[in-house]
């Protein structure tokens, strides 16, 4: 009989990210730009 591996929890519910994880996050969010010219997009990092 074949083992139901979809049955077992892979991940913890006390897995948190790290606070560097979270500013990095936030600090590249805040610097990027994005720009509409007609159709097109343009992104652009402000660093």
């Amino acid at each position: 009989m074949a083992k139901l591996y979809s049955k077992k929890r892979l991940a913890s519910s006390k897995m948190l990210p790290k606070k560097e994880t979270i500013n990095f996050i936030l600090q590249y969010s805040k610097a990027l730009r994005i720009v509409k010219f007609g159709n097109m997009n343009f992104e652009t990092i402000a660093n």
